[in-house]
């Protein structure tokens, strides 16, 4: 009988050759579960490998244990070989829900794309973007001209919003933050954070002339119109953090760093 024998795990590895070999020489000692048989599935890779992950297992309602063989790692556990059945026994589970973009665009293709770290709305060429924003229906701002704009939730607040000068959301709080990119008019507009039952929606002005593109995590959209953004409160991403080391805990620690 096989140490991992009375828990079902389905072992996952980027293309990364350490995260290759180590998940060899751990289904040789835990063995291998199908997802769709698994009682948690264990990522190896950083976090556009988690993402991905969880983007692969929505389906199914298993909850993912990440472990760091990447370079970035936020949403993944330190890497041990060692112990893992007990780790997993005391992991502490975080429950994220996605959000749903719907982009149109210029040739009238319609695309749809989870996003479980944030949409965003990039420039495509020499010039600044204008946009107009609307939540709930409602006019917010006639015109961000900008390089873009991104809604992010809490999981994903510390990524590339961050680094855009967005807020770190807690998680549970319920709200997501809309930031923009190199605001250029209103110059010093900082975004807004918005209720999770919000409905953004960009319209992208002057399409032609400053053409946009929509990113809903990998999924890209190119020569956008329009972007409407909801939350996916019916998908839930179940993910595992060793104790004391879960998202919230995290979002603490970074906002101290």
């Amino acid at each position: 009988m096989s140490a991992g024998s009375e828990r079902k795990i389905c072992f996952l590895a980027s293309e990364a050759d350490v995260a290759q070999q180590s998940a060899g020489r751990l289904k040789h000692v835990f063995g291998q579960s199908t997802k769709e048989q698994a009682d948690v599935i264990v990522a190896l890779g950083g976090d556009g490998f988690m993402l991905s992950t969880l983007h692969a297992t929505q389906s199914l309602d298993v909850p993912v244990y990440g472990m760091n063989r990447g370079t970035v790692g936020f949403l993944m556990n330190n890497f041990a070989e060692e112990n893992l059945i007990s780790r997993l026994d005391v992991a502490e589970e975080a429950t994220l829900n996605p959000l749903c973009m719907d982009a149109i665009c210029e040739d009238g293709r319609e695309v749809q794309a989870l996003a479980i770290n944030e949409v965003s709305l990039f420039r495509a060429g020499p010039q600044a973007a204008k946009l107009r924003i609307s939540i709930d229906g409602r006019v917010r701002m006639e015109e961000l001209v900008c390089d873009g704009a991104m809604l992010a939730t809490p999981a994903g607040s510390t990524a590339y919003n961050y680094s855009a000068h967005g807020p770190i959301l807690p998680i549970g709080a319920g709200v997501l933050a809309l930031t923009p990119v190199a605001a250029f008019r209103p110059r010093r507009w900082r975004g807004a954070i918005l209720p999770q039952t919000a409905k953004i929606r960009f319209d992208v002005l002057e399409p032609k002339k400053r053409p946009v593109s929509a990113v809903a995590d990998s999924r890209n959209a190119q020569n956008v119109v329009s972007v409407e953004i909801r939350c996916q409160t019916d998908i839930r991403h179940r993910i595992l953090f060793d104790p004391g080391h879960g998202l919230e805990e995290r979002l603490i620690r970074e906002q101290f760093a």
